[in-house]
Order: structure tokens, then C-alpha cells, then sequence
């Protein structure tokens, strides 16, 4: 038996069909109607927006559109929310969270309509999405909620107990699950390929490898320094994620960048995929530190994503401890090779909710929590029409309060490795009491 190598590829499998490139230089305007921070799937979503009401405005980013987290995310559409519903309730209150619950439908049947009706080329597929039980438990839990989602909001979700469990994966390792037919997977930098191509010509100006230095507000107006010059401003929309830095450092206090981290193996043979995913479902768990996973869009490969604890460099236990993670729970894999890994980084904040908010007169669309397939486009798109007005199309749950800032944070999340580990063995317990 071969000893499998980490594996040959660390760049993401996806831009191999869709690479993520500088656009050609153009000089910044010295005026805008609206400047945008980050040119990811939110901020094209906002600036689309805003370009298509006749409004002047500018995306910049730092580093190539898209070479964040809109490119090397799993590109499951589920637009999750980590708080259950009883959590949101207790901390937000009942209303807050029955609207929060309804927008995710709402979010996802945008983006489905946005794909068809911009004729989006992303690879998109509503496979519809399995979610694992670990436990006895969790499973009458999850199946509870499932019957809730389809009599609440009319979404196709129902339990799927343990003996029926191989029609939906090739594995034993949980104790039943949930499908909700709502979800599906996306090639993710294809899709932001799409979205670029239709922000420009709609008249977005997008700047790449421009870095923003700092936003001072200057009058009724904002004073925005650059890498490559300043641009007076009438509005400012910050939509910056996992890769906020210190130009909007009240925001920096406040999100926390977290790698994730994902594997893809080698081509499998088609009778193997066929066992290990009958559905070419997404997939995803029940563990604090869940495993994501799905077939690549060809089907031909397994990609399989988790957080990574390591912070710096590319070290290789990260990328050992989610092949472990896929040979439990798939042993036929102990043998196949890896061929690329990646990481990126999402963003986290105290409450674990997206947001829309305000601060000395600058919009902010953040917080995504590794949802943003489906968080990040809705949310920049509710952010514009809040710059425009438009009080009944910015409607949105996630309009309110600013994520509470974290005390002795001020961007080096020195604190994650050991939130990681403990969380890790928290799930290590939680398995230990499902299979006594």
C-alpha cells in the first residue's frame, strides 16, 4: 500500500478553469457618486446595482477581483446561518429570527434567478443537500427542524433515517441526516468570472491590485486614499470580508479572519463516485467543526473543506487532518491521491451574522461567515439600494446593529488555533456519546 502524497496542486482546482487575473490599468476618477471596497461577489453585486440606476461608481481591490474567498470557497449554495433558531431568538428576539429563517429562501431563489435570467456559464446544479447527524440526537432534532422548514416556508426538506441513509452517501459514518432540495453547488470562480463580466458592462469601473489607505470623511463627501491616487467620494460602501485590513480599521476590530482550508482528490472512477455520492448531492455535518463536501461539477472528483487551524504559511497538518477526515468517513478513499489544496480565509463576528450597517455615514456589507455564495450577493445588492433609498428593495433582516468589536483584537487572530482545538474536542466527545 502507497503512501498518498499531501497532494501535487496548492493552488484552488477552480482556477483552472477560470484563473483570476489583474484587469488592464485605468486611471481612478477624481469624483464619484459611490466608491466600493473589495470587488468580491458582494461589492460587484452592490456596484451592478448602483451602475444600472445611472449611478458613477468605482470597485477597488487589493489584490486580483475575486482571488479572496469568492474563488476558493466549496461553492455550495446554502446560505446557512451558524445560530440556530432558538439562539437567534434568545439573543435578537422571535421576529428578528423568523425573518432571518425566511431571507435565506428569499437570498437563494435571488441568486437561482440572477444565474438564469444574466445567463450566468457557473456550472450551477440544484442537486439538493444531505446533512449528516451525529447521533441518535441530533438526528430527532434535525428532523424536527426539517419538517419545520417545509410547513414554515414551504421548502422541500425532510429526515432521512439511518437505513435509508446509503441512498443519499456511500458511508455509514452518520446516524441518519436531512435533505433539503433548496441547495446546490456552483463553480464559484466561474461565477464571479460571470459577475464581473456583467458589472462592466453594465458600467461598473472595477480597479485591481489598488489598495485602499485610508476613507476620511471631507464635508458631506469621503476623502479616499489609494495606491494609486485619492478619489473624492459621495458615498462609501465597504465590502471587505476575510480580508479586511487596516484602511477600515473599525471593521477590522470586529470581523475575524478564519482559514478554511480544502482538499480535492484525484479523478475517481466513475462506479466509485456513483457508491460514494448516488445523488451528486452537496453535503455537510453536524460537527461544531463541520466537514463540507461535494462532487467537483464534472463529477469526476471529490472536494472536501474544513477549518484550518494553522495561521501562517502552508503547513502540511491541516492538509493531513482533512484527508483524515475524508478517510473516515469514506475508508474506499484510503489509497486515492490528492490533487490540489488551498486555503482562504472567511470572516467571523461574536454573533455569527451577516450584517448591513452604518458608521459615520459609511455603508458596510459584511460578516458572511462562510455562506457568502448566497449571503454576499444578496447582501450587496441590499446594500446599494440602501445608498439609493430605495427603502422597500434594501429591506433585509441583517440591516442592524454592528457586530460587537472583540476586546484585545486588532487583526492578529492569535486566539483561533486554541477556539479550533477546543471545538475539536468538543466534536471528538459529541462522537465518543453517539456511538456508545
Amino acid at each position: 500500500m502507497h503512501q498518498p502524497r499531501v497532494a501535487d496542486n496548492n493552488t484552488p482546482y477552480w482556477w483552472e478553469a477560470a484563473p483570476t487575473m489583474p484587469l488592464p490599468q485605468r486611471p481612478l476618477p477624481k469624483k464619484l457618486d459611490v466608491l466600493i471596497v473589495g470587488a468580491g461577489y458582494a461589492g460587484l453585486s452592490a456596484g451592478l446595482s448602483l451602475a444600472r440606476e445611472g449611478r458613477s461608481v468605482g470597485a477597488l481591490d487589493a489584490m486580483n477581483p475575486g482571488e479572496g474567498a469568492s474563488s476558493r470557497n466549496g461553492g455550495i449554495t446554502s446560505g446557512s446561518i451558524r445560530p440556530d433558531y432558538a439562539t437567534i431568538a434568545r439573543r435578537f428576539g422571535e421576529e428578528k429570527a423568523i425573518a432571518i429563517e425566511a431571507e435565506g429562501k428569499v437570498a437563494r431563489e435571488f441568486l437561482y434567478d440572477f444565474i438564469k435570467t444574466e445567463a450566468i456559464d457557473c456550472d450551477f446544479q440544484l442537486t439538493g443537500q444531505f446533512k449528516g447527524a451525529i447521533g441518535h440526537q441530533q438526528y430527532e432534532r434535525a428532523a424536527r427542524s426539517a419538517e419545520q422548514l417545509a410547513k414554515k416556508l414551504g421548502i422541500e426538506s425532510y429526515a432521512v433515517p439511518y437505513a435509508e441513509q446509503r441512498n443519499y452517501i456511500g458511508s455509514d459514518f452518520y446516524r441518519g441526516g436531512t435533505v433539503r432540495m433548496d441547495i446546490g453547488g456552483l463553480h464559484p470562480a466561474k461565477f464571479h468570472a460571470e459577475l464581473l463580466r456583467v458589472a462592466l458592462s453594465s458600467g461598473l469601473a472595477v480597479h485591481s491590485n489598488t489598495a485602499v489607505t485610508s476613507i476620511e470623511r471631507d464635508g458631506a463627501e469621503f476623502r479616499v486614499v489609494t495606491s494609486a491616487g485619492t478619489v473624492q467620494a459621495r458615498q462609501v460602501l465597504v465590502c471587505t470580508n476575510g480580508y479586511t485590513d487596516g484602511a477600515v480599521p473599525f471593521l477590522r476590530r470586529r470581523l475575524v479572519p478564519v482559514r478554511s482550508r480544502i482538499i480535492v482528490t484525484e479523478e475517481l472512477s466513475p462506479e466509485l463516485m456513483a457508491r460514494l455520492m448516488p445523488k451528486r448531492m452537496m453535503l455537510v455535518e453536524g460537527r461544531q467543526l463541520s466537514f463540507y463536501y461535494r462532487p467537483t461539477p464534472d463529477g469526476r472528483r471529490i472536494l472536501f473543506g474544513g477549518r484550518d487551524s494553522s495561521r501562517v504559511g502552508d503547513p502540511a497538518a491541516p492538509k493531513l487532518f482533512l484527508r483524515k477526515g475524508l478517510v473516515n468517513i469514506f475508508p474506499e478513499l484510503e489509497n486515492a491521491r490528492l490533487s490540489h489544496t488551498w486555503f482562504g480565509n472567511v470572516a467571523m463576528n461574536r454573533d455569527m451574522l451577516p450584517r448591513i450597517f452604518e458608521k459615520d455615514g459609511m455603508v458596510y456589507a459584511t460578516g458572511f461567515c462562510g455562506s457568502g455564495v448566497v449571503w454576499a450577493p444578496w447582501i450587496g445588492r441590499c446594500a446599494a439600494h440602501k445608498l439609493m433609498g430605495h427603502g422597500e428593495e434594501a429591506q433585509t433582516a441583517f440591516d442592524f446593529r454592528p457586530p460587537a468589536f472583540i476586546p484585545f483584537y486588532r487583526g492578529n487572530p492569535w486566539f483561533m488555533p486554541a477556539i479550533i482545538q477546543a471545538y475539536r474536542m468538543q466534536d471528538r466527545v459529541a462522537l465518543w456519546r453517539a456511538r456508545r
